[in-house]
């Protein structure tokens, strides 16, 4: 292979995780996948800076709000086991004349601490991946989906323990929301994206009104990580008083592409998956940083040596089992519980959320969508924008007195660790606690750095890109640290 065969060293190798990633049904990775693959086709892609849609006005909600909020109660979902909360479901329309409609999910504290308890905002990545999918029904939810994708447990370390949750399918394409202008599902992009989740957030604060001037945080994860920051900034830009945003939490994160690639390479080599020599020849004769690059004969051998070492890997995990048997039981499988996550959690999700009670119980799919429910949209056709680093936009919330936490499953290789490191030593922060050991349940919970500014970076130890999934009480812990702005406990009598 030679120097004129124009292919891009980055792309390839990109291209290998995609095509690896089909072992495992993670479609998380495809999209994320996508994406970068995409960046690499010059001209394909803004990739300039975030530019906020300013000036949003979001039209008054036609109809009586307390009745469409009565409408979007739900009594039960099929297969749920009793509760002492409520929880919502439906749609809320950002755009009319399109016929733009987002779908949400959302569960309120207990009712002995719903009132008093802030409201939080998450978010799933992709971009194109659903928070239903992942964040309610695999993450941080009150349920968990068993095998026979019919029932539900509960989730003991759900996070509406502390927070009222509201869980948001975004943009119109993915899960159950939806448009009725085909070509917006050409036009997505971050920047759209963050005008129509602020158009979203806005409106429903109208069938919600207890929730306006609560704390509001919002939290997310893997592309999140252009997402929160993105409507943090949008929303000060517009300057709502009901949007007493305190601070957000991103995980496994997107944040700058260039040390995110590096630092995934980085990993691989720390954590045994390639050799050291692939790694120097990888450096060497690949130009990573370039957009667009040619690549050379040694630099395809190297990309081919780590193809062959991580394709029977979930990379969002490099030590969790793989999903060997997708096949829905009968019954659900003994001993399931929340301290052990199931590879196959995405099948059983996606079965559940097709049958055709369980959309009901939820009022979504109202207008009966020509496809199927996915984790991740297979409809959205296009991403017109998405900057290379939305560190200006960390530096910009933290300015402003924001509070940022960003934390890192230490077993995830898409964004891993390494990656978040060294995407905030660009921000050249100056530390204001050094890293230590945090604590939970008497173990180390994971590492921790605290910087001046108002900036947190916590490990969470023997989790991957999921934290909350494979690590749940740790994650419930170090969310309700985050929330009450106390430092992660450096004693083990914790």
């Amino acid at each position: 292979m030679g120097k004129g065969q124009a292919c891009c060293a980055i792309a390839y190798v990109l291209l290998l995780l995609y095509l690896s990633s089909e072992i495992e049904c993670s479609s998380q990775v495809h999209a994320l996948s996508r994406l970068y693959l995409s960046k690499r086709e010059v001209g394909s892609m803004d990739t300039s800076h975030f530019k906020a849609v300013k000036d949003l006005k979001p039209s008054l909600l036609g109809g009586n709000q307390k009745e469409l909020r009565k409408r979007d109660l739900i009594g039960r979902l099929p297969g749920q086991p009793p509760v002492d909360f409520d929880q919502y479901g439906g749609y809320v329309t950002v755009n009319e004349s399109a016929g733009r409609s987002f779908f949400y999910y959302f569960v309120e504290a207990s009712s002995v601490s719903k009132d008093s308890s802030p409201l939080l905002l998450w978010l799933n990545g992709g971009p194109g991946c659903s928070s239903l999918a992942y964040g309610a029904l695999q993450e941080i939810g009150p349920f968990r989906v068993h095998s026979d994708g019919k029932t539900l447990f509960r989730n003991r370390y759900a996070w509406n323990n502390a927070a009222n949750v509201l869980f948001l399918e975004s943009p119109a394409g993915v899960g159950f929301s939806y448009t009725n202008t085909t070509s917006d599902l050409e036009k997505h992009g971050d920047r759209n994206t963050a005008a129509d989740n602020y158009i979203f957030l806005v409106k429903w604060l109208e069938r919600f009104p207890e929730y306006k001037g609560r704390d509001l945080y919002i939290a997310g994860e893997s592309y999140a990580g252009h997402y929160v920051p993105q409507l943090a900034h949008t929303i000060l830009l517009h300057h709502q008083n009901f949007l007493n945003l305190k601070g957000i939490l991103i995980g496994n994160a997107v944040i700058n592409d260039e040390t995110d690639l590096m630092g995934m390479y980085d990993f691989f080599e720390s954590h045994a998956l390639i050799s050291e020599d692939t790694l120097v020849s990888l450096k060497k004769n690949c130009d990573l940083k370039t957009e667009s690059s040619v690549m050379t004969g040694e630099c395809a051998m190297a990309s081919q040596q780590i193809e062959m070492n991580i394709y029977y890997l979930d990379i969002y995990n490099i030590y969790a089992p793989m999903c060997l048997n997708s096949t829905l039981t009968r019954r659900p499988k003994r001993g399931t519980t929340i301290r052990e996550f199931d590879p196959c959690s995405d099948h059983y999700v996606k079965a559940y959320l097709n049958r055709a009670e369980v959309q009901a119980a939820l009022h979504a799919n109202a207008t009966k969508l020509p496809y199927e429910w996915e984790p991740c949209s297979s409809v959205i056709k296009k991403w017109n924008d998405s900057p290379t680093t939305v560190i200006p936009l960390i530096k910009e919330l933290m300015g402003k007195g924001i509070r940022v936490w960003v934390f890192s499953g230490d077993t995830d290789g898409r964004i891993p660790v390494t990656s978040t490191k060294y995407s905030l030593k660009k921000m050249n922060l100056t530390a204001k606690m050094v890293w230590h050991p945090w604590y939970q349940g008497g173990e180390v919970g994971g590492y921790t750095e605290e910087y001046k500014g108002k900036l947190t970076f916590a490990t969470v130890r023997g989790a991957g890109h999921q934290v909350p999934s494979f690590q749940p009480r740790r994650a419930l812990s170090l969310f309700i640290h985050f929330l009450k702005d106390t430092l992660l406990p450096d004693t083990s009598r914790y």
